[in-house]
């Protein structure tokens, strides 16, 4: 009922911002003006992939329009926790009830970039991607720029469906894949086909991971295994007034809060798949560390994997866990490119983890990781959360990294620099379409190569390039 109440706010929350537009109601861009974007996002929760994602749209857009015309706010939920990020970037605090922010907040702007990567799903949250429709609707309806920008469709349930289809037809949404291009494309919504953003991520320098893993136990020599997992069966999360009321009175729900009026899901057979997906991960990771001498750690990526990395490294006597509440996007990174194997769940884990060629399987939830390996020719290396035989199917992907590094690496680096021209080729679709929204704003002239559409890279990415273009 909750998420219905949301759903309609935020429908009568575009189509008010459309009448008060078409009444003369607020200011469009006007020449000489800096461009004021507003980035929405799921950000200041300590989720890494979301914060990298978002950090590498701030830098190639800025580098793209150039830094003294823009001025970039970024939406985060936890000042605390998103201190130090997002450089040259204005933080504005969205509320866990957002209809009246979106509302006081975009028209603000002269338009929204749109950043979750699965912004159209139910699989989720139906909070979030209402929250996306909000962001985009808004600025559409008022001819402002209105961008998504490397995102996801999946499932959705009706009536999140027939609001996007509504309210994103004026915006311009740049899928990571043809699958969400073509369910967009069913609803009318204009798409271009991009990638994910985290691809030209700068974390610390090598040396700094290889600390912490020395002062974790690592000895320098063995080769590391990290393991990034989650509870992928505590999904979707649900408002609830009722169950709020229930958890303030009684406690009740304890469990299953996140936090207000939000409620993960659960029940028996959510649990009883989770507690499946905990001992075949340890069950695989432990008969794959008696067979070869292996340094084994946990990485929380999110503050909500911190419970099943825990369960885990307690299966397996207790194995080092590292979470994102210890460590920051440029840490976490680094600690990830520092090691020699990895299974992970998260999507972010092995995409940031790419860059530094560390040979890698996917445990997944939904169709991003799925994705990500097709494309890279290892659907050997892939698994879902819900296989019956998990345990068998990891250990044997495991022992496919160990065996095989070199050649899937190979694959890995290729994949990467593939992604990289795709990225720049969505720095091109961006540009125009600001071009389009506002033919004033001037936009770089003369010639320009695929990576003058790219944020400023390290060394490596560039030697990368150079081996695979």
């Amino acid at each position: 009922m909750m998420d219905f109440v949301l759903e309609a706010w935020v429908s009568s929350s575009i189509e008010r911002a459309k009448l008060k537009w078409m009444l003369g109601g607020g200011k469009p861009w006007q020449r000489g003006e800096k461009l004021k974007l507003l980035f929405a996002g799921y950000n200041g929760t300590r989720n890494m992939g979301s914060d990298v994602r978002v950090n590498e749209m701030l830098r190639q857009i800025r580098h793209i329009l150039g830094s003294e015309r823009v001025d970039f706010s970024v939406m985060s939920q936890n000042f605390d926790l998103s201190k130090g990020y997002f450089e040259g970037s204005k933080q504005v605090h969205l509320p866990d009830i957002f209809p009246p922010f979106l509302a006081d907040e975009v028209p603000q702007h002269h338009g929204v970039v749109a950043c979750e990567g699965s912004m159209f799903k139910s699989k989720f949250a139906n909070a979030l991607t209402t929250m996306m429709i909000g962001s985009l609707g808004i600025a559409a309806v008022q001819n402002k720029i209105s961008v998504g920008y490397g995102a996801e469709a999946g499932h959705m349930d009706p009536l999140v469906r027939k609001m996007c289809g509504r309210y994103c037809k004026e915006s311009l949404i740049i899928t990571r894949n043809e699958e969400s291009r073509t369910l967009l494309r069913e609803l009318g919504i204009p798409t271009e086909l991009g990638t994910d953003t985290a691809w030209t991520f700068e974390p610390l320098p090598p040396e700094y991971g290889q600390d912490v893993l020395r002062q974790v136990g690592w000895d320098g020599r063995t080769p590391v295994l990290v393991v990034c997992p989650i509870n992928p069966f505590e999904w979707p999360v649900r408002a609830s007034v009722g169950k709020y009321a229930l958890h303030t009175l009684t406690g009740a729900y304890k469990e299953s809060h996140y936090r207000t009026v939000y409620f993960h899901n659960s029940g028996p057979a959510a649990a009883r798949a989770y507690q499946h997906y905990l001992i075949s991960i340890a069950n695989a990771v432990d008969a794959f560390r008696k067979k070869r001498k292996v340094f084994v750690i946990m990485v929380a990526t999110e503050r909500l994997d911190v419970r099943p990395a825990n369960r885990i490294s307690e299966k397996l006597g207790g194995v080092p866990v590292l979470t994102s509440d210890q460590y920051d996007m440029y840490q976490v990174v680094s600690i990830l490119r520092s090691c020699h194997m990895m299974a992970s769940s998260r999507y972010h884990g092995i995409v940031t983890s790419m860059p530094g060629l560390v040979p890698s399987a996917g445990i997944t939830m939904d169709e991003r990781i799925r994705n990500l390996m097709r494309e890279r020719g290892h659907e050997d290396l892939l698994m879902n959360v819900d296989d019956p035989d998990l345990e068998s199917k990891l250990l044997t992907a495991l022992d496919n990294l160990a065996t095989n590094g070199e050649r899937i690496a190979d694959g890995i680096a290729r994949t990467v620099v593939k992604n990289l021209k795709v990225m720049a080729r969505m720095g091109v679709y961006f540009e125009e379409e600001v071009q389009r929204r506002y033919p004033a704003f001037g936009t770089r002239t003369g010639e320009w190569s695929w990576q003058d559409y790219l944020p400023p890279m390290n060394a490596s990415l560039h030697q990368l390039i150079t081996a695979y273009n």
